[in-house]
């Protein structure tokens, strides 16, 4: 049986939407402080999820977890 949302969809809860609805995840690297002298050392993978409904994104350090 075949899934109504696509594969690259997550149901997780969107506090825009309030109720469970597909996101779409991905992993993105960021920097942190753009400004400071050792900016490149100082990126951080982050977790994005994006609802597919209301286009409301979060973003979690993933280091954090």
């Amino acid at each position: 049986m075949k899934s109504k949302h696509d594969s690259s969809q997550i149901a997780e809860r969107c506090d825009s939407c309030a109720d469970e609805t597909p996101h779409v995840v991905s992993i993105e690297i960021r920097t942190e402080n753009e400004h400071a002298e050792n900016s490149a050392f100082s990126r951080e993978p982050y977790r994005i999820s994006t609802c597919v409904v209301c286009g409301a994104e979060t973003g979690q350090r993933m280091n954090d977890q």
